[in-house]
């Protein structure tokens, strides 16, 4: 990977994440990736919403940043891309927030076919706010509103966007870095709308719930959960007992 990645920091930061956060690997494979494409940074937009995923952008990248309200930040990325069609525009954010508070805006973004870059930073439960349940959480994993293990099945991130109508999707764990970092490269420049789902350990408020004792322990619980897309018999989707189907999905 490129090293020069910490050269689109803002000066003086300080990244605003907890040890072992997998959102500080997220930030760097998506500047590696900028840099990598050779992206002139002063004609992107960087747009999020609440919550520990919208930290990503603002206030770490030294860049045009837009941090805007709850669960709207796909809007507000499309209005800044109609404004500005030359804009390459990338929304970074929560699973909370694309997919909960944000899930009409995000499904008919893709079905509008909006040319933006969006990628989930999917850390499958509300961090900011405690760690309550949301859309992503795995079933049986204890949150603040679910003690007794959540019961409801995860959102399929990717199968969701595709359906409605998405160019390009793709998964990975944000340890799995030359496949992210391609997979955000790929979708970065691509026409029209395109999705990457980060799956991001989070080891403070889902670790701890879930009795997974250090930073180690949360990141296997997340690996633990994942199947290659090469393991699975076609269509991709979650099979074995496991929840998430690492991969690029595109539509042809």
């Amino acid at each position: 990977m490129s090293a020069d990645w910490r050269r689109y920091l803002r000066p003086g930061v300080t990244l605003p994440f907890c040890p072992g956060c997998g959102h500080r690997l997220l930030l760097r494979h998506l500047l590696t990736a900028i840099d990598d494409m050779g992206m002139d940074i002063d004609q992107m937009l960087f747009v999020s919403g609440i919550g520990c995923g919208g930290w990503i952008p603002s206030p770490c990248i030294n860049a045009d940043t837009l941090h805007c309200l709850h669960g709207r930040a796909v809007p507000f990325a499309v209005g800044a891309k109609l404004a500005n069609p030359a804009l390459t525009t990338v929304v970074v954010s929560g699973d909370g927030d694309l997919a909960d508070i944000g899930g009409n805006h995000l499904i008919h973004a893709a079905r509008r076919n909006y040319d933006i870059t969006v990628i989930c930073a999917n850390n499958m439960n509300y961090g900011m706010t405690g760690g309550q349940v949301c859309s992503t959480t795995p079933v049986g994993a204890t949150t603040h509103t679910t003690p007794d293990g959540n019961t409801f099945n995860p959102f399929d991130l990717c199968a969701l966007v595709r359906a409605a109508g998405a160019q390009y999707a793709a998964r990975y764990l944000v340890t799995q870095g030359p496949e992210l970092v391609g997979a955000i490269r790929r979708a970065i420049g691509i026409k029209g709308f395109s999705f990457v789902e980060a799956v991001s350990p989070c080891p403070t408020q889902f670790g701890r719930q879930n009795h997974l004792d250090g930073v180690k322990e949360a990141y296997a619980y997340v690996e633990a959960l994942t199947i290659g897309k090469a393991a699975c018999r076609e269509p991709a989707s979650p099979l074995d007992g496991r929840l998430l189907v690492t991969g690029e999905f595109a539509n042809e």
